[in-house]
């Protein structure tokens, strides 16, 4: 019996980057106000701007994607959005593949992407441009992003069968 696992995060250097560039401005200029003579600004205010900036910022590291892969079926979770784990069972999935794929022209990006296109379905990713393809015999799509590219395949060359004879 073979299992995959695999969790992922929001921690790119660029994205840590672009965070960290865009939220310097707006804190400069909110402590610069702050340390005018005759700001207007209170103590508070100085303080809930400050915290309310960081926490935003600091909101999408609480994001993760969670996949499995085991002989029920797909399971797979992105806190915050889902409180619990989906379950995909392989009898309700006409085919799963690894491919690549091009997540700004195809999907608009990372995170929860998608239900806007009935081609390409929805997608749930976080970084990179591989993805586990999953068309459903419900006729929807839906595409899991991973980094595990290679053990992907082999758990999913493991249950392929399951697809084929689950007749239930």
């Amino acid at each position: 019996m073979r299992i995959f696992k695999e969790e992922q995060r929001f921690t790119q250097t660029w994205l840590i980057a672009l965070l960290g560039i865009s939220v310097m401005l707006p804190m400069i200029l909110i402590v610069k106000e702050y340390f005018t003579e005759n700001s207007k600004m209170t103590t508070n205010e100085f303080v809930f701007s400050l915290l309310g900036i960081t926490v935003s910022v600091l909101f999408i590291f609480i994001f993760k994607l969670t996949t499995r892969i085991d002989e029920k079926g797909v399971h797979y979770r992105f806190f915050p959005f889902h409180r619990a784990t989906k379950t995909i069972l392989w009898s309700e999935i006409n085919s799963i593949s690894v491919r690549n794929y091009d997540p700004i022209s195809e999907y608009g990006g990372w995170g929860l992407k998608g239900g806007f296109s009935r081609k390409r379905g929805k997608a749930i990713n976080v970084s990179g441009d591989i993805g586990i393809q999953l068309e459903l015999k419900t006729t929807k799509k839906l595409l899991i992003g991973t980094q595990k590219e290679v053990d992907a395949k082999k758990v999913i060359h493991t249950y392929q069968h399951k697809i084929l004879t689950d007749e239930n």
